[in-house]
């Protein structure tokens, strides 16, 4: 019965056979003759030229790759060159053994194929490499029918015609899908070995060339045990055909499970999530960028391109380290800060609110204490609100579901609230470079770029953007005099806004170089309404690169508040503001690629070269203020560093290896921390908040003491020792004067100038002309006040008093000489001394 059984099985398949052959030739002979004409023969011209689809590159500005864009396919061309020969030889062994006999297709293999499936034994297919090459680029392989045999025969015979052996072959490893999401051998090779396949020995051979049957089931991370067995066949077959020895598969074989094999490896692991990004959040600014620049005209995912960008790899790890260490530093100090909150809460108020249900019989507001309220709450997000999801489709409840899903949104925003975030942007002063981005804690939870889509307040950072204006307009210079003071201003509406300082403290007479080095908040304001709302915004406006007059009269009030920053800007905007002082007041233009080329090398775009371009058009119109009003900026701007807000900074890193200027900034109820800062190469933002606003950082987490130490170690760290930035000083230009005034009233000194003098910097033409006569009419006053006493012209207690109140009068007429060409200009300013009014509290800094 076995042998009847076995008879038949032999005629039906010479029977199957002969068919299958003769209408191989008939209909492939026939259809290739109407296909032929009816086909648009050129294509055949094109064959070998196929683009499989490429992953993008992305490189820093040394050609160091940063990351690769890829969709559904991770590929990488490798030539066949290149390629160990134990790989051929095992692709050949599992794949198409008379593939180097063949012209395209092979009879013996139709029928090794058709008996396979007979006996229910592997199946390799009856398709040659080339028939599976025509077949991937001229049909579809995933109809299973005559038509699509004869189309890749066809294209089979054209491919063996045109291109060699070798070539086939190299087409076929670079194309060919081996599992996980890897497309051609190189990508493949990766991602199993964890190297190129360049270097693949032949037991990694034979693991890769039996992915290209089923990868789902004999993937050596998935099912090892499968793999193995196979990978054992390729190789003894290797072995019988003389490829390699008996010795040599042995050996390879043995390494590969005892050493390279990974047991812990993720069974669910693919090339896409295992992607190294050493940038994300620069990396996904590109993306958009190209979204922008290609109009959909080419396919980053798939094209090839390589895309040549600004980042400086070098500078982007130092800056992700220090602003990690910033990450869990100010979290740390936040939540220290919450706990001392409850704390004093639970102590002082408590037992009022304890009294006063006992009292009323107020259920509703009994508490056992608010720590011990948030445990509950914990508790209930991460236990209880977990359990109800699950509940709710174990039911299909949707009461549990609504339940459950505004548990997670209440606990979503508590994240927002209670999460402190940042960001950080480097760019180069001139080109506009971005040299270094960070766009938040982590990239995977939120993909949100801080750096480039937050808008928060930059609170006192935004000062020296109007400071500027004031300096190009002539009126005001470093020495002029301003005087520190409870002050009540009245907005237009007739509003009234009475500021704070810092704790509450007052300076009396200060200079204007002082006021902004120690960011006081009323000699800012002074400047502000001294200038007039017009050409702070204006200049503001310019600085952050906002044109649009819409967008211009949404972003700044028309109020005093203004002068404290309680605008919404973006990091990269104030780097771009910032970056224009050490620039000689040039705009500066953030910009990440330089230029892409395709996968054969061509540059294909240049926005590099198209700004440039455009900026060479725009000629003085980008020039927003002379270089001599910029250096002032710069110069003033140092003196935040020497002895302001910052110079505890500079004190905490031993110095900085050359000049730095820069500004702090915090927004009222401590909810941002800013510093922006310069060298004369670069400029970096920095920012702490947090994505909902509302809540505080703690009096303790200002932007000099939060901010300003990220700041300062980043910046000295990318600088010391780096032979592409040598210590240098700022470009100063022409039209500068410098002489010595009086330290006390900024005016020339005189023989009576007894306090000191100080060496400032003028635009030419806007120096002092006038010499002190402070300290003259003091020494007048005094000898007089003297006199009288001399004279007992003061007899008792009160008298006494009345002298000293005379003398301390002495004080205002400092102020009263500095300011008086601003008495026209602040007619909508009154003296506050009873602090009377709405008091708000701006504590900047």
């Amino acid at each position: 019965m076995n042998m009847l059984f076995t008879k038949k099985q032999k005629l039906l398949l010479q029977i199957f056979v002969a068919l299958i052959t003769f209408l191989t030739l008939l209909s492939g002979i026939t259809f290739g003759v109407m296909f032929a004409l009816t086909r648009n023969i050129s294509e055949s011209n094109s064959i070998g030229e196929y683009h499989p689809s490429l992953p993008s590159q992305i490189l820093d500005i040394h050609g160091n790759l940063i990351t690769e864009f890829f969709s559904d396919e991770k590929r990488e061309i490798i030539p066949i060159d290149e390629l160990p020969r134990h790989l051929i030889q095992a692709l050949i062994t599992r794949e198409d053994r008379e593939f180097f006999q063949h012209n395209g297709f092979s009879l013996k293999g139709i029928i090794r194929a058709a008996w396979k499936i007979m006996t229910r034994q592997y199946v390799s297919g009856g398709s040659t490499i080339t028939q599976q090459v025509a077949g991937k680029h001229y049909a579809d392989r995933s109809q299973k029918t005559i038509k699509r045999k004869i189309v890749e025969l066809w294209w089979a015979l054209q491919l063996e015609k045109t291109l060699s052996k070798y070539e086939i072959l190299e087409l076929y490893l670079n194309e060919s899908y081996f599992g996980h999401n890897t497309y051609g051998v190189e990508a493949a090779s990766q991602f199993y070995f964890r190297h190129s396949a360049r270097d693949l020995t032949i037991a990694e051979s034979a693991i890769l060339v039996i992915q290209l049957a089923n990868p789902a089931r004999y993937s050596p991370i998935k099912y090892p045990a499968r793999a193995r067995v196979i990978q054992k066949e390729v190789i003894n077959q290797m072995v019988d055909l003389n490829y390699i020895t008996r010795e040599e598969a042995e050996l390879s074989f043995n390494e590969y499970w005892n050493k390279t094999y990974d047991p812990l490896r993720s069974s669910s692991e693919t090339a896409y999530l295992v992607k190294d990004d050493k940038a994300p959040y620069f990396s996904e600014y590109i993306r958009q960028e190209l979204e922008d620049i290609l109009y959909g005209s080419l396919d980053y995912f798939r094209d090839g391109l390589v895309v040549h960008t600004t980042l400086d790899l070098k500078y982007q790890q130092k800056a992700d380290k220090y602003m990690q260490d910033g990450f869990i530093s100010m979290n740390k100090t936040y939540l220290e800060n919450a706990g001392t909150r409850t704390n004093f809460a639970d102590k002082e108020f408590l037992p009022i609110v304890e009294a006063l249900a006992l009292f009323f019989d107020l259920d509703s507001i009994r508490s056992a204490g608010s720590q011990d309220k948030k445990l509950a709450y914990d508790n209930y997000y991460e236990v209880v609100n977990p359990a109800i999801n699950a509940l709710s489709f174990l039911f299909d409840s949707s009461d549990l579901r609504f339940i459950s899903r505004m548990g997670q949104a209440n606990q979503a925003g508590k994240i927002k609230r209670n999460t402190v975030e940042g960001a950080l942007i480097s760019i180069d002063n001139e080109t506009g470079y971005i040299k270094a981005m960070v766009g938040g804690s982590d990239f995977e939870t939120k993909k949100l770029n801080r750096a480039v889509q937050a808008k928060v307040m930059p609170g006192s950072a935004f000062k020296p953007l109007y400071y500027s204006a004031a300096i190009s307009s002539k009126l005001l210079t470093p020495s002029s005099m301003l005087y520190d003071k409870p002050v009540m201003f009245r907005n237009d509406d007739g509003t009234p806004y009475a500021p704070n300082n810092f704790l509450g403290e007052w300076k009396g007479p200060v200079s204007v170089r002082y006021a902004l080095a120690n960011s006081m908040n009323i000699p800012s304001i002074q400047v502000l309404d001294f200038i007039g709302f017009d050409a702070a915004i204006n200049r503001a406006a310019r600085l952050l690169g906002i044109k649009d007059p819409d967008d211009i009269a949404d972003t700044f009030p028309r109020k005093y508040p203004l002068a404290l920053g309680i605008i919404g800007v973006a990091p990269i905007q104030m780097a771009k503001a910032f970056a224009t002082f050490p620039n000689q007041g040039k705009e500066v233009t953030p910009i990440g690629i330089r230029y892409i080329e395709d996968r054969s090398g061509k540059i294909i775009l240049e926005p590099e070269r198209e700004l440039r371009a455009n900026q060479k058009r725009e000629g003085e119109r980008i020039q927003i203020m002379s270089p001599q009003a910029a250096y002032i900026m710069v110069d003033m701007l140092k003196s935040t560093v020497e002895y302001g807000t910052l110079a505890n900074r500079r004190r905490l890193v031993n110095g900085f290896p050359m000049a730095f200027g820069g500004k702090t900034g915090t927004t009222q109820n401590w909810s941002d921390a800013w510093t922006v800062g310069f060298s004369p190469y670069m400029t970096t933002a920095i920012w702490f908040g947090f994505d909902m606003p509302g809540n505080s950082l703690g009096l303790n987490q200002t932007g000099a003491q939060a901010a300003g130490p990220v700041w300062a170690r980043y910046m000295k760290d990318v600088h010391e020792n780096n032979p592409e930035m040598p210590p240098v000083e700022f470009k100063k230009p022409g039209g500068l004067v410098e002489l010595s005034v009086c330290s006390v009233s900024g005016m020339l000194p005189t023989e009576y100038c007894n306090e000191g003098t100080k060496s400032e910097i003028f635009i030419a033409g806007t120096e002092p002309r006038k010499f002190c006569t402070l300290h003259q009419f003091k020494s007048d006053r005094n000898e007089e006040l003297i006199k009288k006493l001399q004279n007992n012209f003061y007899t008792g207690s009160a008298d006494l008093e009345n002298l000293e109140k005379e003398i301390l009068n002495l004080q205002d007429y400092e102020t009263l000489k500095s300011m008086s060409e601003m008495d026209n200009k602040q007619s909508g300013v009154e003296t506050n001394s009873d602090n009377s009014g709405n008091i708000s509290t701006d504590l900047l800094d």
